[in-house]
């Protein structure tokens, strides 16, 4: 079993390593360095701060009980990196992709994906100019910390109500990428609200231009996340106890 998961870590790392090799897009961004006013971009570093903490706390934990687990906290964190550098173009100051973290929300809970989240957004707008420092924390916030938690509280409602385990694991990746996006649509309104109309008016135009490449990309995430999650339970590598 551990000869198993090391090789599905080194296949994540080394994919992970191949994204670094290509070549990037100056305009591929979560949203950028410099886009928020710092204003904005400050409260949303304070807000993502105590998630952080709470995440760490919980990281401790985790590897504490069963030290096993580094190993399946780094493929999530590589499945994140991998699938969140993977950028298509969709309005002034950002981008869509895919977002990764429901895979992580499923095995660990999401506060661990805030710590996750903020290493592969840190990584990202240090070497691949996607992201950046001054909007890490509102980038945090939408990928990290906000779609994760609807993630996890769809996976939750999902089981209790008995559905079949694939359906489940599909909408908590589809809707958790889903509401990232959501957010990230009211983070853009707030800072650059739309002169007739505010913020409501310029987060539903943004939230409209993102839809339109957002949502197949979420239902290839979930599609993605039920193949990865059903050949970890069939290698019987998913944590017996919950979280």
């Amino acid at each position: 079993m551990e000869t198993t998961t090391s090789k599905l870590s080194l296949m994540g790392l080394a994919c992970a390593l191949s994204m670094l090799l290509l070549p990037q897009d100056a305009f591929a961004m979560h949203i950028m360095e410099g886009f928020l006013p710092p204003i904005w971009a400050m409260a949303w570093w304070m807000l993502f701060l105590p998630c952080l903490y709470v995440g760490l706390r919980r990281l401790k934990q985790i590897v504490s009980e069963d030290n096993n687990q580094k190993v399946l906290l780094a493929l999530c964190a590589a499945f994140i990196f991998v699938l969140s550098a993977l950028k298509l173009p969709s309005v002034t100051g950002s981008c869509s992709h895919p977002t990764g973290v429901g895979l992580a929300v499923i095995l660990f809970g999401p506060r661990i994906v805030a710590v996750l989240g903020g290493i592969v957004l840190l990584f990202q707008a240090l070497l691949l100019a996607h992201g950046g420092l001054t909007t890490l924390g509102a980038n945090g916030m939408s990928m990290a910390v906000i779609g994760p938690v609807v993630g996890y509280l769809v996976w939750q409602l999902a089981c209790k109500s008995g559905m079949r385990r694939d359906i489940a694991v599909f909408l908590c990746a589809a809707i958790a990428d889903l509401t990232t996006y959501f957010v990230t649509s009211i983070q853009l309104g707030m800072a650059f609200p739309d002169p007739q109309f505010g913020i409501i008016g310029s987060s539903v135009k943004f939230m409209s231009v993102f839809c339109l490449t957002q949502i197949p990309i979420a239902i290839a995430e979930g599609l993605l996340t039920v193949m990865i999650y059903d050949q970890l339970t069939k290698r019987r590598l998913i944590p017996a106890a919950g979280h």
